[in-house]
């Protein structure tokens, strides 16, 4: 008799990089924050930041020290103009890049967008123990990502694997002495 694994809540931050964005603006961070919700998991905190790398940085680090935060989701600032440094920010905060999920949702893209999939600079990666994903700013991007990837990942449920079962080892180098 094999046992079925039992849900998970995750607790995950939303933060979206933008200099003309409000809250009440945000239909990126708000579809975001609707899947995770009808997930099962638990919004642990949500801002706004504007596209200055220092300050992307430093929030991203500020929440991967937060107990209460195992997974940083952001939104914008991924793309190719001056301006685009959130992934600059989240690999300046990495201890490990996720190079996997970029390819997936490119490939992802590609079936909604085409060829218009090679403008996006997706990118995840770990940092104290902490998931951290840099999304497009589209409301569509966002949804991309979280219904053909985030959701089965963050699901303990999801066979073969998933970032949940793993979780509880993504700090192990920093607890060896």
């Amino acid at each position: 008799m094999t046992m079925e694994k039992q849900f998970i809540p995750v607790r995950i931050a939303v933060l979206t990089v933008s200099d003309t964005r409000s809250l009440e603006e945000d239909r990126s961070g708000d579809a975001l924050v609707a899947r995770i919700e009808a997930a099962g998991h638990v919004l642990a905190a949500r801002d706004i930041v504007r596209d200055e790398r220092p300050a992307i940085a430093d929030l991203l680090r500020a929440w991967c020290a937060e107990d209460g935060i195992d997974v940083v989701i952001s939104t914008g600032g991924t793309g190719l103009t001056g301006r685009d440094v959130t992934v600059e920010a989240h690999r300046d905060v990495y201890e490990k890049e996720i190079e996997a999920f970029g390819t997936v949702f490119t490939h992802v893209s590609l079936a909604k967008i085409g060829t218009s999939a090679v403008q996006s600079r997706a990118t995840g990666g770990v940092a104290q123990g902490t998931y951290l994903f840099a999304l497009p700013g589209s409301p569509g991007a966002c949804k991309d990502a979280w219904d053909e990837i985030l959701e089965a990942q963050f699901d303990y449920r999801h066979k073969p694997c998933n970032f949940v079962e793993i979780m509880p080892r993504l700090d192990e180098h920093l607890r060896r002495s």
